[in-house]
């Protein structure tokens, strides 16, 4: 298998790019390189898969390279959240004042149907009465 000493390009994702800025992303993905051991390396510095063994230094470089990615992404995740959060109050307090419009039309309406409704009952009352009246007057006709 031949290797070729031009390193690789690779077109990111947008995705990737809104995260991560261009030199951060090569410097992450660097660290995923395979290196291959020449003749002057020895075999205890590498792994089986040609990989050359991090010094400890290399290694604690990487994880707080990594641990601030982590960080930033965990920033970027609660800011949207809470961008999400405030559109939801905002619309939920909408919502809310729309609702409140609604229920105060409809009591004034209700209101008015009771105005409409109070002296109709009071006339219903007095009608009933008259009727129990005629009712009385019919009855002592039909009797003599």
């Amino acid at each position: 298998m031949m290797c070729s000493e031009d390193p690789v390009h690779f077109e990111f994702p947008p995705v990737l790019e809104d995260i991560l800025n261009s030199s951060e992303i090569h410097e992450l993905l660097s660290s995923y390189q395979l290196e291959f051991p020449t003749h002057s390396t020895s075999s205890s510095e590498t792994t089986q898969t040609g990989r050359l063994v991090y010094s400890v230094e290399e290694r604690k470089r990487r994880r707080m390279i990594s641990n601030r990615e982590s960080a930033r992404r965990s920033r970027w995740r609660k800011k949207r959240q809470l961008e999400d959060l405030t559109n939801q109050v905002n619309r939920l307090r909408l919502e809310n004042r729309e609702l409140k419009n609604r229920l105060c039309i409809v009591l004034h309406e209700y209101e008015a149907i009771q105005r409409e409704t109070v002296p109709l009952l009071a006339e219903s009352i007095v009608l009933r009465q008259k009727l129990a009246g005629l009712r009385q007057i019919l009855a002592a006709m039909q009797l003599h």
